[in-house]
């Protein structure tokens, strides 16, 4: 069968130097498991969000961090990994609050943001909770130079030249992650192949995106591994702190 419309469709998402590596990707996925686009008519994103993410030109992509799955809510997936929709604000509005209520939902997102804390020197590793981050929340709401809304991180992630994918670009309340992951691979692995001239560092969340490890495309590029971010350990990961900590994603 061809590839469905709608898919096509969402490939007008894209930045143009991405949409024929992206053509090629689900044409690899059809030749892999033909059967597969037939079962895919309901999923998460919505809204022809599928490949947000490649509004990132190809060119200007220097690192590649491969989560695990949308988040499994509509509003908050928008095809960008980690970056959940349903949150504006990062800081509490509360008195004696610290993340946002939206944040601390997202459980991932909340561990990356006090994981960012602890590579700033902000938040001590062994004092994470909710008094120590009310301090810092307000010495940061309202204040010039201090990010206030998931939104400038993302822009802060596009600046820095990350492409935000996971290692499967769908969520089905009805499959597991890692078995469309499985899906995807073929996809993930045209990408890759495309941007080995360049060679970005691969950053790789959780188990399931480790899975990428198979592809011989993905052990050509320099990696970075660490556990997904809803576990608590990713706070005090040592490699993230090294990475993230010089990109000041919390400061504008």
């Amino acid at each position: 069968m061809p590839i469905p419309s709608h898919l096509i469709e969402a490939l007008e998402r894209a930045d143009a130097s991405w949409r024929p590596v992206l053509a090629a990707g689900l044409q690899a996925m059809h030749a892999a498991t033909p059967a597969y686009f037939e079962t895919l008519t309901d999923f998460l994103p919505t809204e022809q969000r599928l490949f947000a993410a490649f509004a990132q030109p190809m060119d200007r992509v220097r690192y590649v961090l491969i989560g695990e799955g949308p988040y499994p809510r509509a509003e908050s997936a928008t095809g960008v990994c980690f970056m959940d929709g349903a949150v504006k604000g990062l800081w509490s509005e509360e008195e004696g609050g610290g993340l946002s209520k939206a944040v601390n939902k997202a459980t991932s997102l909340r561990n990356f943001m006090k994981m960012l804390l602890v590579a700033d020197g902000r938040l001590a590793p062994d004092d994470t909770g909710t008094l120590a981050l009310a301090r810092i929340a307000a010495q940061s709401r309202g204040v010039p130079g201090v990010v206030q809304s998931l939104g400038e991180i993302q822009q802060k992630f596009f600046d820095a030249g990350f492409l935000l994918l996971n290692a499967t670009l769908v969520f089905r309340e009805t499959v597991a992650p890692a078995k469309d992951a499985k899906a995807w691979m073929p996809f993930l692995q045209t990408v890759l192949a495309a941007l080995n001239e360049q060679q970005p560092t691969l950053v790789l969340w959780g188990k399931i995106a480790e899975q990428l490890n198979k592809l011989e495309e993905a052990q050509a590029l320099p990696q970075i591994a660490a556990e997904h971010p809803y576990n608590l350990s990713f706070i005090t990961n040592s490699n993230m702190h090294a990475l993230f900590k010089p990109m000041g994603l919390l400061r504008c």
